[in-house]
């Protein structure tokens, strides 16, 4: 697989999943911004995903807030000269339980879920109508196809159900301007984002029963 003079962005990409995948394109050949919500943790993402600093760029800003996709790909446009490939992969998880859930909960994982993945996507696609076609793929999560137990996540599994929703949508609406969309469905992947409710010690414990 070969990305010589594609562009991407990434989001989620100070860690995890997205810092792999961003070094991965990376190493394909590919031009990539990083999106995130700490400009620290970003800066130092981008080191490990090049020591090319002409390969990286950062932006920092809340994905749910539909103008931080705009400056994504405007980023894109300004420093690369254009969009080819979106990483959607911003995300946010937190076990709790339905009767404790607040609303305030409740816009926190859709915003930052779906009403982000949302407006980046359209935002992307207009960029990559003028490139002649491109790809998106969005990443939603295996508790929006099923229910687990150990970690009672409503809000969540409803977010990344429209996660998937949206694609199955936007795969027949961006077809005829080759524009590719596709979801992963990721299960129990150790990443920073269980440190937010487990400890260091619970994390190698844990996940493996999930």
């Amino acid at each position: 697989m070969h990305f010589k003079g594609k562009v991407a962005i990434v989001t989620g990409g100070s860690s995890g999943i997205g810092k792999e995948t961003a070094k991965r394109l990376v190493d394909h050949g590919a031009s990539v911004i990083l999106g995130g919500t700490d400009e620290a943790k970003l800066q130092s993402a981008a080191k490990e995903v090049s020591s090319d600093p002409g390969k990286v760029r950062v932006l920092a800003g809340d994905i749910g807030k539909p103008e931080t996709g705009v400056a994504l790909v405007d980023l894109a446009e300004k420093e690369f000269g254009g969009l080819d490939v979106l990483i959607s992969n911003a995300g946010v998880f937190k076990p709790k339980p339905f009767l404790e859930l607040t609303e305030k909960d409740y816009d926190w994982f859709l915003d930052t879920i779906l009403k982000g993945k949302f407006f980046l996507a359209q935002a992307a696609a207009k960029a990559m109508k003028k490139r002649g076609g491109g790809s998106i793929v969005h990443t939603g999560s295996m508790w929006a196809l099923q229910a687990i137990g150990a970690t009672p996540s409503a809000a969540y599994s409803a977010a990344n159900a429209g996660v998937h929703s949206l694609v199955h949508n936007l795969a027949l609406e961006l077809a005829a301007d080759k524009i590719r969309i596709n979801a992963v469905a990721p299960a129990v992947v150790e990443t920073p984002i269980y440190s937010t409710f487990l400890s260091k010690e619970e994390v190698p414990k844990v996940l493996p029963n999930l």
